[in-house]
C-alpha cells in the first residue's frame, strides 16, 4: 500500500469515527433542545460558512458549469435531501436501527459503482461486503439488549432513503474529487444545499429551545458544538479527500466502523460490555474491510488484461 492510499485509509477511518460519535449527540439533542429540521439546517448553513471562509486560504480552482451542475447533484443527494431524511429519521427510530440500516450502505456502493463507473463486482469483493454485513448486524443485535426499543417504520425508512442517497453521492462525486480540492467541492455542495433549505427551515431554527433558556445549558452547547465542527465540518471535508484515493466501495466499506465505535464508546460510558459475540462480529467487519481493500479494481484488471495480450503477442 503505498502512502497516498494509505492517506486515505486514515481519512475515512477518522471520517466514521466521528461519524459514529455524531449519532448519540444528535440523538442528545433532538428533539427536546432543537427540532430536526433545525439541526440539519444548522449543520448545513456552518457548514457552508467554514468552507467558504477555508477556502480563502487554499489557492482558487475555477469550476466548470457543467461540473457545477453535478455538484447541485450531489449538494442535493449527499446534503440537503440526505441530512434532512437521516435526521427527520433519527427522530422516529433509535440509533441501533440507524446502525442496522447503514450497513447497507457499502451494497447499494459496489452496485451503483458497477453500473456508473464500471468497477468490477469480484468475488473477493462482494465477500468482503457481505462478511461486513454479517459483521455489524450481529455486533449490534448482540448490542440491542436491556430494553432498547426499535424504530417506527416511518423513521427507518427515511434512514433507509438517506442512506441510498449518500451511497449516490460517493459514486458520483468520485470523478470530481479527482479534478478539486475537498474544500472547492465542499463550498459549492453546501452552498447549494443551503440556498434550497433555508426558506423552508429558518423558522424552526428561531423557534428551537435551546436558544430560548435562560440559563445556558452547557451539555447542548457543547453537543451543538461537535455537530456542527467535527460531526459536520471535518468529515465533510475528508470525504473527498479519501475518495481521491481510494474507490467508491472501499471508502463505503469503512461505515462498518460505525457500530464498532458505538460499541466502544458504550463500554467506556458503562452502558454495555464486552462480549465474545462483539469481538467475533469485529473480526468479520474488519476482514471485510481488507477483502474489499485488497480486491481488484478496474484498473487493475485492465493493466493485466494489457500484460497478458503483450505476452500472448510475443509468444
Amino acid at each position: 500500500m503505498n502512502n497516498e492510499k494509505l492517506k486515505g485509509h486514515l481519512l475515512i477511518l477518522i471520517t466514521n469515527v466521528l461519524f459514529a460519535i455524531n449519532i448519540p449527540i444528535s440523538k442528545f439533542l433532538i428533539p427536546v433542545h432543537i427540532r430536526p429540521e433545525a439541526l440539519t439546517l444548522l449543520r448545513i448553513v456552518s457548514g457552508c460558512l467554514l468552507f467558504w471562509i477555508a477556502s480563502l486560504f487554499v489557492p482558487r480552482e475555477k469550476v466548470a458549469p457543467k461540473d457545477l451542475g453535478m455538484l447541485f447533484l450531489c449538494a442535493l443527494c449527499g446534503i440537503a435531501f440526505n441530512q434532512s431524511l437521516f435526521m427527520a429519521g433519527l427522530n422516529l427510530t433509535s440509533p441501533v436501527d440507524a446502525s442496522i440500516i447503514a450497513t447497507a450502505g457499502p451494497v447499494y456502493v459496489m452496485l451503483l459503482a458497477a453500473l456508473i463507473l464500471k468497477e468490477p463486482i469480484t468475488k473477493q469483493k462482494a465477500l468482503g461486503v457481505f462478511s461486513g454485513v454479517a459483521g455489524a448486524i450481529t455486533l449490534i443485535l448482540s448490542s440491542a439488549g436491556g430494553g432498547m426499543e426499535g424504530g417506527g417504520m416511518e423513521g427507518n425508512l427515511r434512514i433507509v432513503f438517506s442512506n441510498l442517497l449518500y451511497s449516490v453521492y460517493v459514486v458520483l462525486s468520485r470523478p470530481l474529487s479527482q479534478r478539486y480540492s475537498a474544500v472547492t467541492i465542499m463550498k459549492w455542495m453546501f452552498l447549494f444545499s443551503a440556498v434550497m433549505l433555508l426558506p423552508f427551515m429558518y423558522r424552526q431554527v428561531l423557534e428551537a429551545p435551546a436558544f430560548h433558556r435562560e440559563i445556558p445549558d452547557w451539555s447542548e452547547w457543547g453537543a451543538l458544538v461537535y455537530v456542527l465542527l467535527l460531526g459536520t465540518f471535518l468529515p465533510y471535508l475528508m470525504i473527498p479527500m479519501s475518495l481521491k484515493r481510494l474507490r467508491p466501495t472501499t471508502v463505503s466499506m469503512y461505515n462498518y466502523i460505525q457500530p464498532v465505535v458505538a460499541s466502544l464508546l458504550a463500554v467506556c460510558l458503562g452502558q454495555g460490555s464486552l462480549s465474545w459475540a462483539k469481538l467475533f462480529a469485529a473480526a468479520l467487519i474488519f476482514t471485510g474491510v481488507y477483502l474489499v481493500t485488497q480486491s481488484k479494481s478496474r484498473a487493475d484488471i485492465e493493466k493485466e488484461n494489457q500484460s497478458a495480450q503483450l505476452r500472448n503477442e510475443k509468444t
